[in-house]
C-alpha cells in the first residue's frame, strides 16, 4: 500500500515588489512547491526455515542438563571448558603446604528463573579431566569423544532444583543483591593439591590461561541421568578449602579451619563450549515442511531469507524522477505466532537479521550491529513482533556506493535467534541542578545457547515500510 500526505507550503513572502525598482520575477514562486511524504508498504520478504546446528556460541554461559517438552523437542547440552586461573594463591601460613588443603568442589552457579523444565526432576552431572587441548574456535555441534575419558572422572553429583536453597550475595559497592543456586560438585582434594604445589613451583603457569591450559586442559561436564530441565550457569568455579595458621598476638596463635579460596574460574577469556543437540518435536517438523518460517534455538533453526532491497531502490528511483526526495525510514516489522508447548517456551528474546555472506565474520569477530550488513530487533510482547529500525543505512549504502544495483550478498539473509548483552552507562549533569540520565550500550552479540526458544514468523503478514520525502515543482 502506498500513501501520500500532502503538505502545501504557504506563499509566506506575498508582498515583495510594491516597493521595488524592477517588476521582474526571478525563479519560481514557493507557493509551486508541492512537498509529500510518501509511505510505500507494497513489498514482500520471503524466507524458508533451514537446520543450523553448527554455531560458534561465544557464550558466556553454559547450560547443562537435558529437557523434553510437548510442542518443542528434546534439548541436550553439555560443556566443555579451559579455566581461568588465579593469579595468587595463598600460601602464607599453610605450614602444612599442601596436605592442609582439605577438600575442593567445583562450585556452578545458576539464577532461579535460568532453570527451565521440571524443577522438580532428579537430575545428575558428572565432571570429567580434559586430556588435550580444545580446538578454537569451537562450535555447537562439538563432539568431546577423543578428548576425556571414562576412567577420568573427576566427580559427579545428583541434584534437583526443587532441593536447592536459594542464596543471595549483596554487593558492598552499590547495595545491590543477586540470588541464586548452587550445584556444588564434590572433587578429589588431589586436584587442588597439585595446582597449590603447581603454583609454589612453577608459578608463571598461573600468568595465563594459555599456560594453564598446558598444565589443565580442562573439563567435560555432562548430564548422566534425568531429562527434565537445563540450567543455564553464569559462574564455574573450581574452590578449595584449606587450613591456615595465623598469629594473633604475642602470646596468642590460631588456626583458622575452613578457609577457602577459588583456584580458577570459566571467563569469557578461555575457550569453552556448549555441545548442543536439539530434536525437533514431529509437530515443528510438520510446520517447516508445510513452510512455516520457524525459528528455534539453541542450535536449531533459523530462515534464509531474500529481501526485495532492489525493488524497494527501483520504486523509489522511479518515483524521484523530476523530484527532490529523501528517503526517511526503512523497516520491518514481523509478526510472531507463538508455539504452544509443555513448558511455556518463549520466542527468542532478540533476533539477528544479517547478510548470509557476512554471517560468519560477523560471529568470529565478535562484531556488534552496523545497520548496513546486521540488525537486530527484540520481542514485544505485548504486539507479538519484531521490528527491525535501522535499515535506512542499508538502502543508501547501496544507493550511494554501489550506485543503486544491490548484489545476490545484500538480498540474502539469515533471520536467527540471538543473545545480547547489554551494559546500562548512566551520566550526570551538574548546571545549575543534578541530573542523570541512563541509556544502555551493547557490548555483546552471540548466537542464542542461553536457553530454549521457538516462534513462528509471519513472513506473509510482514510490513516492509519505506519512507521517503519528495518535493515537486510544478
Amino acid at each position: 500500500m502506498r500513501k501520500i500526505f500532502f503538505a502545501l507550503l504557504s506563499t509566506i513572502v506575498a508582498v515583495v515588489g510594491f516597493n521595488s525598482c524592477t517588476d521582474d520575477v526571478i525563479g519560481t514562486s514557493i507557493s509551486d512547491i508541492h512537498s509529500a511524504i510518501i509511505e510505500d508498504t507494497s513489498f514482500v520478504i520471503t524466507g524458508v526455515s533451514v537446520r543450523n546446528p553448527h554455531l560458534r556460541s561465544r557464550s558466556s554461559i553454559q547450560l547443562i542438563g537435558k529437557v523434553s517438552a510437548d510442542g518443542y523437542g528434546t534439548l541436550s547440552s553439555d560443556v566443555v571448558a579451559q579455566f581461568m586461573p588465579t593469579t595468587t594463591i595463598d600460601t602464607v601460613g599453610v605450614h602444612g603446604g599442601a596436605q592442609w588443603l582439605d577438600s575442593c568442589f567445583l562450585v556452578m552457579r545458576v539464577a532461579p528463573s535460568d532453570v527451565i523444565g521440571d524443577k522438580l526432576a532428579p537430575m545428575r552431572m558428572s565432571v570429567y579431566k580434559l586430556n588435550k587441548q580444545l580446538p578454537n574456535p569451537i562450535y555447537t555441534d562439538f563432539d568431546p569423544t577423543g578428548y576425556y575419558s571414562e576412567d577420568e572422572l573427576m566427580g559427579s553429583v545428583a541434584y534437583s532444583a526443587s532441593d536447592m536453597t536459594l542464596k543471595t550475595e549483596y554487593s558492598s559497592v552499590d547495595g545491590s543483591s543477586v540470588s541464586y543456586y548452587e550445584v556444588k560438585v564434590p572433587v578429589p582434594v588431589s586436584y587442588a593439591r597439585e595446582f597449590f604445589n603447581e603454583f609454589k613451583s612453577n608459578p608463571s603457569t598461573f600468568k595465563s590461561p594459555t599456560d594453564f591450559a598446558n598444565f589443565f586442559p580442562g573439563i567435560y561436564i555432562k548430564n548422566t541421568y534425568g531429562e527434565g530441565h537445563v540450567m543455564n550457569f553464569y559462574d564455574i568455579e573450581f574452590v578449595s578449602y584449606y587450613r591456615k595458621y595465623q598469629k594473633l598476638d604475642e602470646t596468642t596463635d590460631t588456626i583458622y579451619p575452613a578457609m577457602s579460596q577459588s583456584y580458577m574460574a570459566v571467563t569469557p577469556e578461555v575457550v569453552y563450549n556448549n555441545n548442543i543437540f536439539l530434536d525437533a518435536a514431529p509437530s515443528i517438523l510438520s510446520m517447516i515442511a508445510a513452510g512455516d518460517a520457524i525459528v528455534m534455538g539453541p542450535a536449531g533453526y533459523e530462515v534464509k531469507a531474500t529481501f526485495p532491497i532492489q525493488e524497494i531502490i527501483d520504486r523509489f528511483n522511479a518515483d524521484s524522477k523530476d523530484a527532490l526526495s529523501v528517503i526517511n525510514t526503512l523497516t520491518l516489522e514481523i509478526p510472531v505466532s507463538e508455539i504452544v508447548n509443555k513448558y511455556d517456551i518463549a520466542p527468542p528474546q532478540y533476533l539477528l537479521m544479517v547478510k548470509e555472506s557476512y554471517r560468519d565474520a560477523f560471529f568470529d569477530k565478535d562484531s556488534l550491529t552496523n545497520n548496513k550488513d546486521a540488525f537486530y530487533a527484540e520481542y514485544n510482547d505485548q504486539e507479538n513482533a519484531y521490528v527491525f529500525t535501522g535499515l535506512r543505512s542499508y538502502v543508501l549504502d547501496i544507493i550511494n556506493n554501489k550506485g543503486g544495483i544491490a548484489s545476490a550478498s545484500d538480498m540474502n539473509f539469515v533471520i536467527m535467534p540471538i543473545d545480547v548483552t547489554k551494559y546500562t552507562n548512566t551520566t550526570s549533569s551538574y548546571y545549575y541542578y543534578t541530573s542523570s540520565a541512563s541509556s544502555e550500550v551493547v557490548t555483546k552479540i552471540a548466537p542464542a545457547v542461553s536457553r530454549p526458544c521457538m516462534a513462528k514468523l509471519n513472513l506473509k503478514k510482514a510490513t516492509i515500510k519505506l519512507t521517503y520525502s519528495k518535493q515537486t515543482l510544478y
